[in-house]
């Protein structure tokens, strides 16, 4: 079949340039009038020409090493899209929200005991909650895979961290719990996180920018992520508080400075001393920043993990700079204090002289009344 195929295409070809040979054309043709037809003697005939493009063409050689250059540079990349769609797709999101300054976990934990996950630590300050859909919408069973569920850790000093949750869902779950807060915030603070499962890991886990590789995800390392979130993300809240605090200190400093006295009264005063040791004992305390996960003392990979996202948020530099800034507000707080101090004793000492002018005042008095009755 190609022997015949090719021998047609010959034999067509030389017969088209034998017609081109054969036409004759005339170098001097005659004159028409403008009246005339364009052609007096109607011809017709027809060239068997193949058609051809404007653009220069291939030979066989190139062409084989620019195909194959374009399905490699096709490859790289497909390549390089699909390791970024497969590293997007892998991964689970974390939010991390601060909404409240208290939850009630006894009420919340009461009314959604069928999506509490049973605690394995002794720690009381959180509830783990875990959803098989968007909550309170469906009851229906899923395959048993961390994937296929939605966590969410929710902390007594007002911390709530979300695991496997889109962005439309995340008010479902911060109403629920808004409906046992106390000392709800004016303006929310977030913060985002992701992990992404790898079973074939060689380590337990491996960081990454702005996210952690763990070989294995179950409810103690999302206890153990969550722990750390919630504590950075109220860290956050409480330094904002003693920013303000600092703000307001260099603020009479500076009038100070102008003026060379101040006005703030005692009660203002002791409301910022209250402030400022709720503050520090709300981050010791009630956050436990520094108190260590039994989670992480009964495995190593937990506590593995505990110390990397400790030191990828920086929480004890953090601290470090929270605890400089409440000293200075405490020095400032000792000073006003000694300031106020010496006011209430110069005042004090006013009274007393007035007292005993007085008291000279009367003394004279009677007794230039005495001395006037005798001479009567």
């Amino acid at each position: 079949m190609g022997r015949w195929r090719a021998f047609v295409s010959v034999s067509r070809i030389i017969s088209a340039s034998k017609s081109v040979n054969n036409l004759k054309f005339n170098k001097n043709p005659p004159l028409r009038s403008l009246n005339s037809p364009l052609s007096s003697e109607p011809r017709e005939f027809s060239l068997n020409f193949r058609s051809f493009s404007a653009l220069p063409s291939l030979s066989p050689r190139h062409a084989e090493e620019f195909d194959f250059r374009t399905h490699d540079f096709d490859e790289n990349q497909m390549s390089e899209e699909e390791l970024l769609e497969d590293e997007e797709a892998g991964k689970i999101s974390v939010k991390a929200f601060f909404l409240c300054t208290s939850v009630d976990l006894k009420s919340m934990q009461a009314e959604n005991s069928r999506y509490v996950i049973p605690p394995s630590s002794r720690s009381s300050n959180c509830i783990a909650l875990r959803f098989s859909a968007s909550p309170w919408q469906t009851r229906g069973a899923v395959k048993e895979s961390m994937g296929c569920y939605r966590y969410m850790i929710v902390y007594q000093y007002g911390a709530a961290v979300l695991f496997n949750v889109e962005d439309h869902e995340v008010e479902v779950y911060l109403q629920a719990v808004r409906q046992h807060a106390s000392g709800l915030l004016s303006e929310m603070r977030k913060d985002d996180y992701a992990i992404k499962e790898k079973p074939l890991l060689v380590e337990d886990m491996q960081g990454g920018p702005d996210y952690i590789v763990l070989k294995t995800l179950d409810t103690d390392s999302i206890r153990i992520i969550g722990s750390v979130l919630g504590q950075s993300i109220a860290l956050d809240y409480f330094v904002s508080q003693v920013d303000g605090m600092v703000e307001e200190f260099a603020e009479i400093n500076r009038r100070m400075a102008k003026t060379g006295t101040f006005t703030m009264d005692r009660k203002k005063l002791f409301q910022l001393v209250g402030k400022a040791n709720s503050n520090l004992a709300d981050v010791i305390l009630r956050v436990g920043l520094f108190e260590r996960s039994e989670i992480a003392w009964r495995d190593a990979k937990y506590a593995q993990i505990l110390d990397y996202l400790r030191e990828e948020y920086e929480v004890a530099q953090r601290f470090g700079n929270l605890d400089f800034k409440l000293k200075f507000v405490e020095h400032n707080i000792h000073f006003l204090q000694e300031v106020l101090q010496n006011r209430k004793s110069d005042l004090l000492e006013w009274c007393i002289i007035v007292l005993l002018a007085l008291e000279n005042i009367i003394s004279v008095y009677e007794i230039v009344r005495e001395s006037i009755g005798t001479s009567i």
